[in-house]
């Protein structure tokens, strides 16, 4: 495994271009407890069929770049207290199990769709096979992660660190995690508005 908390960078990466909304049929969000390969596929989907109509929305746009540059300087600061270096260390010598498999299933539908919309690729093969499966030799795979993958210090660590340094970091997660929530609601209801419309079109006749 790999530190937890550490990313590949994404500035400068460009998007890949979906295809957009004009053949886009109605999808149900995919329930969490489905299996991963169903949550996948939903997302890239959802993407291909409405990704160019979601990124022009303004809202969505903000809310995407606001939200890439909290989540990598919360991981910038997880760097400068040394935790990554600690996670890594862990892994190395004790054979950490902060991103062990199966970690992957507490994540949605919308939550991986995120990440297709912010430039990342989601993996559908194993690098580690005690780990995450978006657990990749440089760390995470993901931007967009859930709460736990982005807030979750063991005890190792909290005692290991001064508090003094943690308050920084917890503020930038507290910013990044926040974000995040606004994004999510703001796509859902971006899909529920376009699914609304195609499953109930408004009549031309008076």
């Amino acid at each position: 495994m790999t530190p937890m908390g550490k990313t590949e960078k994404v500035e400068g990466r460009k998007r890949p271009d979906p295809k957009g909304p004009a053949r886009f049929t109605p999808l149900p969000e995919v329930p969490l407890e489905s299996p991963m390969g169903d949550k996948i596929a939903w997302a890239q989907r959802v993407y291909e069929e409405f990704g160019k109509e979601l990124l022009s929305d303004p809202a969505v746009s903000d809310l995407l770049k606001k939200f890439e540059r909290a989540a990598l300087d919360a991981r910038s600061e997880m760097l400068r207290t040394g935790i990554v270096e600690m996670c890594g260390d862990c892994d190395l010598h004790e054979g950490g199990s902060c991103c062990g498999r199966g970690i992957e299933n507490r994540y949605s539908g919308v939550l991986l769709l995120l990440n297709l919309l912010l430039g990342r690729t989601l993996s559908t093969e194993r690098q580690d096979p005690s780990g995450c499966l978006f657990l990749g030799k440089r760390g995470c795979l993901l931007l967009a992660r859930e709460v736990i993958c982005v807030n979750y210090l063991c005890g190792r660590i909290t005692e290991a660190v001064d508090p003094a340094l943690l308050a920084p970091l917890r503020e930038r997660e507290g910013k990044e995690l926040d974000l995040l929530f606004l994004l999510t609601e703001r796509v859902r209801g971006c899909l529920k508005k376009r699914t609304s419309n195609i499953e109930h079109p408004t009549s031309n006749i008076e």
